[in-house]
């Protein structure tokens, strides 16, 4: 019955993502349905409110929390039954987790202290190198090992096409990503993970519940899909924001940006460039050239908004001028399917992505897709299980 629920919701693109995930892990998301009954309760002040609340929620959630989340002083709503939390919840592995195949490089500045993605990654016991500054090398080696450490070279900066040709000698994490691209290509690996420093925790989406996992078998489920196809240039993890629990998504996205958590193919005949929005000009350009790239819906990042954590890019760019040169650099780079408005006091820029929608992945003739879904090890447990 789930699964005739779900099907009812896809359109013909949905459905033709959903037959290219047939052998992987279970996934089945519906749109939930509205509520049946909504009462209003109206209170004359504050002090009658919080008598209510704490009232409710002694005897009728069993001390649960139940006025949760982001919601206006005035305004406030709750299930009931509470839904059930998938913070309850942590993703483990049946035997032995596996870690990626290919190597995770974070690029990172100015967040030795408080750096999420190298926190989460060690907490997930997934293997990592971070890339930094030399200026910076004494920093990070005060919070990580060393030999996880790498030092951009200075020639990586210095060669880096910022694309605007100026006087400005910023050129964002473009350099780093490249040294990344190569050093991965020297250890004789095609493909490689980059990862920016904020991101805070790595998760499934399955059943309408976001729930963490515990091990790297998401990033090597991720692999083994790409690599069923001859045509897949880069992958990646959506953002845990853009896909609410309540909603229906697709497993897959094909042919849209790919961002922040991103898995690439070596051989493709491109390179980071830009100083602003580097991540949209590589999608466009492997887009471009007839390859696909793909966007996970059932493994999600979950990820600091730019310009709430401090480090990074957000002094060096955001802080002194705003978001205008952003998005005009990238209308310059691709006017044929980016254009700019202002808009909620700040610039923003849009992709057209729908004529990419002719590009369709090709599977290798060597590969044989099974019907079953295949867990790779992944099991559900309560949290309070862990270490047991």
């Amino acid at each position: 019955m789930q699964k005739e629920l779900f099907d009812q919701g896809l359109n013909k693109t949905e459905k033709f993502n959903e037959n290219h995930w047939k052998g992987m892990p279970e996934y089945y998301n519906i749109e939930e349905p509205e509520p049946e009954i909504t009462a209003t309760f109206k209170f004359r002040n504050e002090e009658d409110y919080e008598h209510f609340k704490e009232t409710v929620k002694k005897h009728l959630y069993d001390g649960e929390k139940c006025f949760d989340g982001m919601q206006r002083k005035d305004k406030k709503q709750a299930w009931y039954p509470l839904k059930e939390k998938a913070s309850k919840y942590r993703y483990y592995d049946e035997n032995s987790a596996k870690n990626p195949i290919f190597s995770i490089y974070i690029v990172s500045k100015g967040r030795w202290e408080r750096n999420p993605t190298r926190e989460c990654l060690e907490e997930m016991k997934i293997p990592y190198r971070m890339i930094v500054e030399e200026s910076q090398y004494d920093d990070y080696a005060k919070y990580m090992d060393k030999e996880d450490l790498l030092i951009l070279p200075e020639k990586y900066k210095k060669e880096y096409d910022t694309f605007w040709k100026d006087e400005d000698e910023r050129t964002g994490p473009g350099p780093a990503r490249n040294f990344a691209w190569d050093h991965s290509i020297s250890e004789g690996h095609d493909w490689h993970w980059g990862m920016d420093d904020n991101i805070e925790s790595f998760e499934r989406l399955n059943k309408n519940r976001k729930v963490k996992c515990t091990s790297g078998t998401i990033f090597y489920v991720c692999e083994q899909y790409v690599l069923r196809y001859t045509n897949i240039g880069q992958a990646g993890l959506n953002y845990t924001i853009f896909c609410p629990s309540s909603d229906s998504r697709p497993v897959v996205k094909f042919n849209t940006r790919i961002y922040s958590c991103l898995l690439i193919r070596n051989d493709i005949p491109f390179r980071w460039r830009g100083r602003y929005n580097e991540d949209t000009d590589l999608s466009l350009r492997i887009m471009k050239s007839g390859m696909c790239t793909v966007q996970f819906n059932a493994f999600l990042q979950s990820k600091r908004a730019t310009q709430t954590m401090r480090g990074g890019n957000s002094e060096e760019f955001y802080d002194k001028e705003g978001t205008k040169n952003k998005s005009q650099m990238l209308v310059d780079m691709h006017p044929d399917v980016s254009k700019m408005s202002y808009k909620f006091n700040r610039w923003h820029h849009h992709v057209n992505y729908k004529p990419f929608e002719v590009n369709k992945p090709k599977l290798r003739e060597d590969i044989h897709i099974q019907e079953e879904a295949n867990e790779y090890g992944m099991i559900l447990k309560e949290k309070a299980h862990e270490g047991r």
